[in-house]
């Protein structure tokens, strides 16, 4: 009987998959034209970072805002912060969005890819799987980042399986499929005794 295995190298990991893993975020839509519509598409499309705090600021202080659009201009400005280097600042907006609306899948993924950053492993596994149990719109993204997460706590089939399972949800997703292309997977015998 053969099982399959999964083989990478412990320093093939360090040097070329964790060191250049940077997780990912899903912004979180904000309905209508107003400023926090801006403060989504600078989260969403990678725009200048403070802009884009400034308007998620002035939309939280000046726009009346749904709860639904507040929970997701915090989670968007979160998303700006950690982009900027704030982790603390970050975790503290995505707390205050996933307050008003604990049922934010985004909030829970993106926390998780800030905690990535900060090397709190475990804690970004558990909001990523809140994040994918509450069914986050990006899936991709959040089996992307757990693969990050359960890589560097040494979960490495874990960390293939979630990959794979990103490019099978986002064929295209470039991220993933490099990451992808680091593993090898071999056949080997199984021993007497298991």
């Amino acid at each position: 009987m053969k099982l399959r295995h999964l083989i990478a190298s412990a320093a093939a990991i360090a040097a070329i998959g964790i060191a250049t893993s940077l997780p990912a975020s899903a912004a979180v839509t904000v309905l209508g034209q107003g400023i926090a519509q801006n403060c989504y598409r600078a989260a969403e499309f990678n725009t200048d970072a403070d802009a884009g705090i400034a308007d998620c600021t002035t939309a939280l202080n000046e726009e009346a805002l749904t709860q639904t659009d507040r929970a997701a201009t915090y989670v968007n400005r979160g998303i700006l912060r950690a982009r900027n280097g704030d982790a603390d600042a970050a975790l503290a907006d995505y707390d205050n969005g996933l307050r008003i609306n604990p049922q934010l899948a985004e909030g829970y993924v993106d926390r998780g890819a800030t905690y990535i950053a900060m090397k709190r492993y475990q804690d970004a596994l558990t909001d990523i799987d809140k994040g994918l149990s509450l069914g986050t719109k990006k899936a991709y993204i959040a089996y992307y980042d757990r693969a990050i997460a359960r890589e560097a706590l040494g979960d490495i089939k874990g960390a293939y399986e979630d990959y794979k399972q990103a490019v099978e949800l986002a064929p295209d997703f470039a991220l993933a499929i490099q990451q992808l292309k680091r593993f090898k997977v071999v056949r080997k015998p199984a021993t007497n005794g298991s």
